[in-house]
């Protein structure tokens, strides 16, 4: 087995980072993710010590597999830790990247537009755009090694892929082996999440990096969770109220818009529900605020891209309709226009929908809704996705049905007496049984399983299955 350092996403779900060492000169990075909540690496490196800790004089090329900031974020602190090789990404995540880069520099580092300007031309020069299933070389220093790389769809986010790395080495040799193949999974996304096909396992690997997110429990089915959306957003309504939707700015916010559109559509001029006010209001006449400029960006992004659709979505566009761009869609850019949102929707007694990042209620302007509107029982919180530990997101969750319960925003503390739900169903991430499928339908399984990405809980649960499924092979929790 090839030796795997891994710099993130071990003691939580954040930092995604994974050196692989094809040999004693030459190692391959997969991804490079900044960490959130209380996550760390375990060396160092937190949600404010964002410096690369470890060293990169062996790192020969990066591999991104996708775009989202806990698993980019630190990519520019890899670039002035003097690394220069190639970075390897899908060729929709190489649109993606630079948008995803560019936000977290002028909300992290900087607002300087030429030292913006040079890192995202230094990106540039190291992008390397693949095409899915294509196989690239990886070019090493010494004589000995040879390392190929292949992407597939991950089924996560657009752009999204698990990578397979084909290593041919002295030790390789020495077995009698003509290759040793390593998968990476990236995060898996769920079979038949909006607008992406669903991953397809690969025919073989040696050894497995997998994510175990949601190791411990399954998704609702997709039509379950639409129904489940639908009712929540209706009973949420009946209040008069604002729904508040925190999602990340790139896959979950289209994903949601793509539900909603359909929901509207299936619905049309049926009414939503009768309010507290005593008006009837109709579907087609809910305000579904994005107030997020990034996701408006991405979604421009997404709809450009629509060849990397699944066949449903490309099915809804050739019917004339508009997944991602539908008339109760109002997009929200300047700052004064979103505070004035805020003020008016905590003045008001109109329903609507907000979706906002950060999906984790860790910054962005989420929080100023938040701060707005915790404290009105009208009002609702419904999260889509994971929250991880030490987030105000998973305060939330945790305290929100607590007498006296509060989550804190800056060093202030709010009370929490708006209603709050949860669908774990709309995850972007695959459930339990969708990655314990991910290992049984390769036709050659690995013979050793790293388990990162996940809660403790979560990854001890997955390496038992995994374990009691495939009793031959070695699972292991860094």
């Amino acid at each position: 087995m090839l030796d795997i350092k891994h710099h993130g996403a071990v003691e939580g779900v954040t930092g995604s980072c994974h050196e692989l060492f094809v040999d004693d000169e030459n190692s391959v990075l997969v991804d490079i993710g900044l960490f959130q909540g209380a996550e760390t690496s375990g060396t160092g490196a937190d949600s404010n010590r964002l410096e690369i800790e470890f060293d990169v004089s062996a790192v020969r090329a990066l591999v991104v597999t996708h775009v989202h900031i806990d698993h980019v974020g630190r990519l520019p602190y890899l670039l002035a830790a003097g690394f220069d090789g190639p970075i390897y990404c899908s060729k929709p995540s190489a649109e993606l990247l630079p948008l995803v880069i560019e936000d977290a520099l002028k909300v992290g580092v900087t607002r300087n537009a030429s030292i913006i300007k040079a890192c995202l031309d230094r990106l540039a020069s190291q992008l390397v755009p693949l095409d899915y299933k294509e196989w690239m070389s990886i070019p090493l220093v010494g004589k000995g090694s040879r390392v190929q790389l292949r992407l597939c769809r991950a089924g996560h986010i657009l752009g999204s892929a698990y990578v397979i790395f084909r290593v041919k080495n002295a030790e390789v040799k020495s077995k009698g082996k003509a290759y040793h193949d390593v998968v990476f999974s990236g995060d898996l996304g769920a079979p038949h999440s909006p607008l992406l096909p669903s991953p397809q396992s690969p025919y073989r690997a040696d050894q497995l990096v997998i994510e175990s997110t949601y190791g411990d429990r399954n998704h609702e089915n997709r039509s379950t969770r639409r129904q489940r959306l639908q009712r929540s957003l209706e009973q949420a309504l009946r209040d008069s109220g604002t729904v508040l939707i925190p999602a990340f700015s790139i896959g979950r916010t289209q994903e949601l818009l793509y539900e909603l559109e359909h929901i509207i559509h299936q619905n049309k001029q049926k009414a939503v529900s009768q309010t507290r006010s005593g008006v009837s209001l109709n579907w087609e006449d809910i305000d579904i605020i994005i107030d997020s400029p990034l996701a408006s960006r991405f979604t421009t992004v997404y709809r450009s891209l629509a060849g990397f659709w699944d066949a449903e979505a490309k099915r809804r566009v050739s019917s004339g309709r508009h997944p991602l761009s539908f008339e109760q869609v109002i997009t929200i850019d300047d700052h004064a226009t979103h505070l004035q949102t805020v003020s008016y929707l905590q003045r008001q007694t109109r329903p609507a929908i907000v979706i906002a990042a950060s999906g984790m209620c860790a910054g962005g302007r989420i929080v100023n809704y938040l701060k707005a509107l915790l404290g009105d029982e009208r009002n609702d919180v419904l999260f889509v996705g994971y929250q991880a530990a030490g987030t105000p997101g998973r305060d939330i969750l945790r305290y929100h049905d607590k007498p006296n319960g509060y989550v804190m925003f800056d060093g202030v503390r709010f009370d929490i007496h708006a209603k709050v739900q949860q669908i774990s169903g709309y995850s972007a991430h695959a459930g339990q049984r969708d990655l314990l499928n991910f290992i049984k339908r390769m036709r050659v399984r690995p013979k050793k399983v790293h388990l990162v990405h996940g809660d403790d809980g979560a990854k001890r649960t997955l390496k038992g299955l995994i374990e009691m499924e495939h009793p031959e092979c070695e699972v292991v929790v860094p």
